[in-house]
C-alpha cells in the first residue's frame, strides 16, 4: 500500500480534510416566522439523531430555539448557487424563500417547512441541547423522512473551505466485506 509523503499545513486547515458531510440547508418557523440557513457544522449521532452547530448570532438560532424543531433539507448540486446565496445573507434582510425563488411546503409533524426543491427533507424535533458561551450544539430527533426515489446517490455538495465545494460522485459497493450484523438497512 502507497504511503504519502506529508508536509505541516495550519490547523485551521482541518475542515478541508474533515468536514462531516454535505451542505444541507435548515429550515426554521416559529411563530408566523420562517427561516433558512446553510449549515455544513452537522453530525450524525445514531440512526435518528442528527448534531447541529447553530452559531447564536443567526436568526435561525432564535427560531430553533424557541421552536424546538426545524428540517433539515438535502440539496444537490444543481441548488449550489442558492445554497452559497443563502448562507451569504441574513433573513433578517427579508423572505429567503421568496429571494431565492424556493417552494416553501408543509411538513407532516414539525412547524417548520420544507424546501421542495430539495432532494430530501428530514423533519427534526429537538431531542437536546449543549449549548455552552461558544458552542451551541443542538441535538435533533428525526420525526419524518422525504426522500427522492432517483437518482439513489444525489449529486451533493460538500464544502472544503475558501469558497470551494466537492461535489458527490461515483460510489464504491464493498457490502460483501461487511459482517452481515454491521449493515444498515
Amino acid at each position: 500500500m502507497r504511503r504519502p509523503r506529508k508536509h505541516s499545513v495550519p490547523v485551521e486547515h482541518t475542515r478541508r480534510y474533515l468536514e462531516p458531510g454535505p451542505v444541507v440547508l435548515l429550515s426554521t418557523a416559529h411563530r408566523g416566522e420562517r427561516g433558512i440557513m446553510t449549515l455544513g457544522w452537522h453530525m450524525m449521532l445514531g440512526y435518528d439523531l442528527v448534531g447541529t452547530y447553530l452559531w447564536q448570532a443567526n436568526r435561525s438560532h432564535a427560531l430553533a430555539k424557541r421552536s424546538r424543531e426545524c428540517v433539515i433539507n438535502l440539496p444537490t448540486d444543481a441548488l449550489l448557487d442558492t445554497v452559497v446565496g443563502i448562507g451569504n445573507c441574513s433573513g433578517r434582510e427579508g423572505d429567503k424563500f421568496e429571494r431565492f425563488g424556493l417552494t416553501a411546503h408543509a411538513a407532516t409533524d414539525v412547524g417548520a417547512p420544507l424546501i421542495a426543491e430539495c432532494h430530501a427533507n428530514f423533519e427534526c424535533r429537538l431531542h437536546e441541547t449543549r449549548i455552552t458561551a461558544d458552542y451551541p450544539l443542538f441535538v435533533w430527533r428525526v420525526v419524518r423522512a422525504h426522500v427522492a426515489p432517483r437518482p439513489v446517490w444525489p449529486r451533493t455538495v460538500h464544502y472544503r473551505g475558501e469558497g470551494r465545494f466537492m461535489i458527490a460522485g461515483p460510489t464504491r459497493a464493498r457490502r460483501a466485506l461487511f459482517r452481515p450484523d454491521m449493515l444498515d438497512n
